[in-house]
């Protein structure tokens, strides 16, 4: 009895010994996972949290973020969100085999997620939102057979969603969005019958939803906004969703009807459906959504009446139905809607008078009913109902009446826009008491006031208002010094076309945080007061059309932040202020009509940002300066009407932007310049009477874009060209030139033919001119090529070439350059930058070549042929401009290119003789693309281009691209992710942070390459003059994703009937929304561009496919 005591005792002993020694390496194990998962994390741990906590000096069971189960004492939760760590997930990871949540949201892990995660069988919460992962969804989820939440949005995930996450039976939530998925939704989703929330928002997904999704019973919320998805809602959409709370599809290209069948789904408490191509009325059954809390309808095609049944949703806080075609009245059942918060019924046909209910709606914050074609007036009581209201809009009516004073109930209103009504009467001083407002207008209406504008006077009480505009409105009275009492908070004062009168009060100054003020089209008379300096956050300044007088006051200068000034259509008199050129942000000068007098001051050629230049209409003199060619980005000069005398430079030529040139009624003389030709975005040239003489350059034939032309009243001669625009020319063009000749529509003499029995003593003294001119000019060759080899042999030492390339043209000498290109005439000229000009030239062996010659009087030019020299040395790409060789002294510099046969991607995109078809222009995309990211990735430096735009982009005979002008290119040292520079890149595709604060890295090329994707396929430049204030090219394109791509896209690339245009469609908003992603403000942001060049060509590779 006694042995078997001992012999259980043992057992016992040992089985306990046995579960300990166990229980020691499984735990053991965790912890070796969790500090090689440690080691993952970089010294990025600002809360240095996980240096100083997880040890192994501590349990592991008591570190930060870990929780263990009590059974086992193993590792079942990692939680570490929140705490901005920036590292990598390794494979150690999978080795937690009792994990069953892993949270690691917000924070800036990256990378691809491993696939032996795969090994956590147990796990059943998987979350990495937020950080920067990349790669494709990760297949491994599917293995983990216990998984219920999955979470991995705001990530940099790509690809196609897989299909085998249907495996996940027990599946719940799927939460993928915020990311560059493409491809369709797989329709095995629908076989996940737990699901309850399914999100998929802000991707790239295409095709339509698969009606098995709308088959899920548990299903709560359904994500989808923001793709690209089509097809139509299914007739029976809520017949098997009876616990569906959200539905959100907006931003699609959902098309048809809304189902009647909506109003089964009674839990709904969330519908979006705006921005799709939903058409037909309103259902009347979505009044059976009793529970709905928002509804959101806008920037649909929707029509008829909005129906009264949406009385019913006694819950509904927000109501939008902006931007559709919806008619009738509305609605006085609007009214019964008391938890309502936002109500928006803008941009509709909604005729007749607002419900007074409307009015009675105590919760209402928001009221939108701009943009209708509302008439009556507004209540007596207005504000005593609705005095939570926030934002008042109602502009673009018919509304009329007074403004009650009673407005001034709503006590908590912040905006108010009452523009382009037919409002009477004074406008009440209660305003005043609205001491939250920050936006008031009351433009465009019929509203008057006293002589002092005393309303401006109470309205100085308003110490958060930030904009005011009373334009438009027959006010005729004077502006009260009490302007200056206004806050520091105030930043637009706007009141042009309302009969102002007597001086600008000097307490303007005192306005300081003003960025816009406008006071054109008044009765203005004095002086510029000289206090307006004070306005140092002054951004336009609009005084055009008054009578102000006196000269430009040099205090002027002082607003350094100043983008745009007029003071056209005034009394102004004396010169203009020199110190006008030190205002590097100007943008937009006009000073037209006035008595401004003496010439044009140098500095003014400085502002090389300028856009529109306007002096037309004074009495300035002198001569334009070549200088005048400085102003690269201007696409209007108008020096019209002026004293100015000599000759135009040709300098003018240059400006290939320039869209309207007008130098007529002036005193010029000699010849057009041939160089005219080269403006090749001009629409409105006129050169009219002045004294003008020679022949009209054929030149201008090239000027595709001309629709207005004025040759009239100079002592031009010879034949009036034919092409181009002159083939829609009238006799209008061309009056009072009695030495022209050519077609009688042009009401000038017919051309004379020469006659052929010239005298034979003529004709000797011809033949003897041109042989001894010959002479001459062999004997000028022979002494030009002695001096030149003397001092070849005397300065040997300073010229050789930098690095050859072929052995054909191992060396090349100026000499043989000049040869080469005919003396670098200008006929040879194939194009020209900041610091060179590139000719073309035949060799003696007839190989063609470019020749790119430096301006070595320039500042910068040697440094810029250095950084050339310095790029091209090593770089070695297909789609890189090849450099043969070099030809280098201290005099002159030149590199000898590869000769690009089809010119600039820029010539393509802006000449009418040349054409580009959606393939083409995708695969010199795609070329720009590689060459990028081999200068990016490809070599064992970073290197940054620094300056892309089309005309940097060369096309060979096959119209293969090449990347070109490496001028002012930065090479990144090892380690660095940016340098900082004072270089100046091109306006309109220079990053943000390259602009502001000199920053260049890889994503400034990324930023450059998204506006030449987009400008690639608008044919707009990012320097159009539809792009003002705050409207860019990339706001132009995000904004037009609401309303179709296909107004912005080149016209010429969808036309009506074109069989493949739905492919052509899916195509360009793919690579609109990829340019939009380069152009993200933020660097950090931003796509690379490795992965711009992998999404490019799947877009080509769908495109292709798609016309088959």
């Amino acid at each position: 009895m006694r042995r078997s005591c001992d012999l259980l005792f043992a057992l016992a002993v040992f089985i306990l010994l046995h579960t300990a020694l166990s229980t020691i390496p499984n735990i053991s194990t965790d912890e070796a996972a969790l500090l090689a998962f440690k080691s993952h994390i970089s010294s990025f741990d600002p809360n240095n949290i996980l240096a100083t906590n997880w040890s192994s000096s501590r349990p592991v069971c008591s570190w930060i973020g870990i929780t263990c189960t009590s059974r086992h004492h193993r590792v079942a939760a990692l939680d570490i969100s929140n705490m901005q760590l920036y590292g990598t997930i390794p494979p150690h990871l999978g080795n937690l085999s009792f994990l069953v949540s892993i949270i690691i949201d917000n924070n800036t892990f990256h990378g691809e997620l491993p696939k032996e995660l795969a090994y956590l069988r147990r796990l059943k919460l998987f979350s990495v939102r937020s950080n920067n992962f990349t790669g494709a969804i990760p297949t491994f989820l599917s293995l983990l057979p216990n998984l219920r939440i999955v979470h991995l949005s705001s990530n940099q995930f790509f690809g196609e969603i897989p299909s085998s996450l249907s495996n996940i039976t027990q599946l719940q939530v799927l939460d993928i969005s915020k990311k560059f998925l493409e491809g369709e939704i797989p329709q095995e989703l629908g076989d996940l019958h737990h699901m309850t929330l399914f999100n998929l928002e802000n991707n790239q997904l295409t095709g339509s939803i698969p009606p098995s999704i709308f088959n899920i019973t548990t299903m709560k919320k359904i994500g989808l906004t923001y793709n690209n998805l089509t097809g139509k809602l299914p007739a029976t959409i809520c017949d098997h969703l009876p616990n569906l709370e959200e539905l959100h599809l907006s931003a699609n290209h959902i098309h048809g009807v809304i189902p009647p069948n909506i109003g089964k789904c009674r839990k709904l408490q969330i519908l979006s459906l705006s921005r799709n191509e939903l058409t037909g009325t309103v259902p009347r059954e979505i009044g059976n959504l009793t529970a709905l809390t928002s509804l959101y309808l806008g920037t649909l095609h929707l029509e008829g009446e909005i129906p009264a049944s949406i009385s019913n949703m006694s819950e509904l806080q927000n109501l939008g139905f902006t931007r559709n075609r919806l008619s009738g009245e509305i609605p006085m059942e609007l009214g019964y809607l008391q938890k309502l918060l936002f109500l928006s019924l803008d941009t509709n046909e909604l005729t007749g008078s607002i419900p007074a209910s409307i009015f009675n709606m105590s919760a209402l914050q928001i009221l939108g009913i701009a943009e209708n074609r509302l008439s009556g007036t507004l209540p007596s009581d207005l504000g005593h109902g609705i005095p939570n209201l926030d934002g008042f809009y109602c502009y673009q009516n018919s509304l009329s009446g007074f403004l009650p004073p009673s407005i001034s109930n709503s006590s908590r209103l912040r905006v108010l826009e009452l523009s382009y009504n037919s409002f009477t009467g004074p406008i009440p001083e209660s305003i005043s008491d609205l001491e939250y407002i920050e936006v008031l207008n009351l433009g465009a209406n019929n509203f008057v006031s006293n002589s002092a504008l005393s309303f401006l006077t109470s309205l100085s009480n308003c110490r958060k208002l930030k904009e005011i505009t009373f334009s438009k409105n027959p006010l005729d009275g004077f502006l009260p010094a009490s302007i200056g009492n206004f806050s520091d908070s105030l930043q637009i004062f706007q009141g042009w076309y309302c009969k102002l009168k007597g001086f600008i009060p000097g307490e303007i100054g005192n306005l300081t945080g003003l960025t816009k003020m406008d006071l054109s089209q008044n009765e203005l008379t004095g002086y510029i007061p000289k206090t307006i300096q004070g306005l140092s956050n002054l951004q336009e300044l609009y005084l055009g059309g008054n009578m102000i007088k006196g000269t430009i006051p040099d205090v002027m200068c002082n607003l350094n932040k100043l983008g745009a000034l007029d003071l056209s259509k005034n009394q102004a008199s004396g010169s203009i202020p020199p110190c006008l050129g030190n205002v590097t942000s100007l943008r937009y000068l006009y000073l037209a009509n006035n008595r401004l007098n003496w010439s044009l001051p140098s500095s003014l050629w400085t502002l090389q940002d300028l856009i529109k230049f306007n002096v037309s209409s004074n009495l300035l003199s002198g001569k334009v300066p070549i200088e005048i060619g400085n102003l690269k980005v201007a696409t209007l000069v108008d020096l019209s009407k002026n004293d100015f005398s000599g000759k135009i430079p040709s300098t003018l030529g240059g400006l290939d932007r320039l869209m309207k040139l007008s130098l007529a009624h002036n005193k010029l003389d000699g010849p057009i310049p041939d160089s005219f030709g080269k403006m090749l975005a001009l629409e409105f040239l006129d050169l009219s009477n002045n004294n003008l003489t020679g022949e009209i350059p054929k030149s201008l034939e090239a000027l595709v874009y001309l629709k207005y032309l004025n040759f009239s009243f100079n002592e031009l001669s010879g034949e009036v060209p034919m092409g181009g625009p002159f083939a829609n020319a009238t006799s209008q063009s061309f009056l009072q030139n009695y030495a022209l000749c050519g077609d009688s529509k042009f009401h000038v003499s017919p051309c004379v033919i020469k006659s052929p029995k010239k005298s034979k003593r003529k004709k000797i003294i011809l033949v003897l001119y041109i042989l001894l001119g010959v002479g001459m000019l062999f004997l000028a060759l022979a002494l030009a090529y002695v001096f030149l080899r003397w001092r070849k042999i005397k300065k040997n030492a300073d010229q050789a070439d930098v690095f050859p390339v072929k052995g054909k043209h191992e060396r090349i000498s100026y000499y043989e350059l000049e040869q080469a290109t005919e003396g670098f005439d200008e006929s040879n000229l194939l194009g020209s930058g900041s610091f060179s000009k590139v000719f073309k030239g035949i060799l003696k062996d007839g190989t063609l070549l470019a020749a790119k010659v430096f301006n070595v009087q320039l500042e910068g030019a040697f440094k810029s042929f250095d950084t050339e020299c310095e790029m091209l040395r090593n770089l070695r790409h297909r789609n890189l401009t090849k450099v043969i060789t070099s030809c280098s002294n201290l005099h002159f510099k030149a590199l000898v290119l590869e000769y690009m046969p089809n010119g600039t991607l820029e010539k393509w995109l802006y000449n009418h003789n040349f054409f580009l078809d959606m393939l083409q222009r995708l695969s010199i995309m795609i070329d720009v693309a590689s060459a990028i990211d081999y200068l990016h990735n490809g070599y064992s430096t970073h290197v940054v281009h620094c300056d892309l735009k089309p005309s940097n982009v060369l096309l060979d005979q096959e119209m293969v691209g090449h990347v070109s002008d490496f001028g002012i290119a930065k090479l990144l040292g090892a380690g660095e992710d940016f340098v900082q520079t004072r270089t100046i890149a091109t306006i309109g595709y220079i990053a943000p942070e390259f602009g502001q604060d000199g920053i260049v890295s890889t994503s400034c090329d990324v930023y450059s390459f998204g506006i030449v994707m987009m400008e690639t396929f608008t044919r707009r430049r990012p320097s159009d003059e539809i792009f003002t204030g705050e409207m860019n090219i990339r706001c132009w394109i995000n904004d037009s994703f609401s309303s179709g791509i296909h107004k912005v896209v080149d016209s010429n690339l969808i036309q009506p009937g074109d069989e493949q245009i739905d492919a052509k469609m899916h195509c360009l908003s793919s690579i609109m929304k990829l340019a939009l992603s380069c152009t993200v403000v933020t660097p950090d942001a931003r796509i690379n561009m490795t992965y711009a060049l992998s999404t490019l060509k799947k877009i080509r590779l769908q495109f292709v496919n798609s016309l088959r």
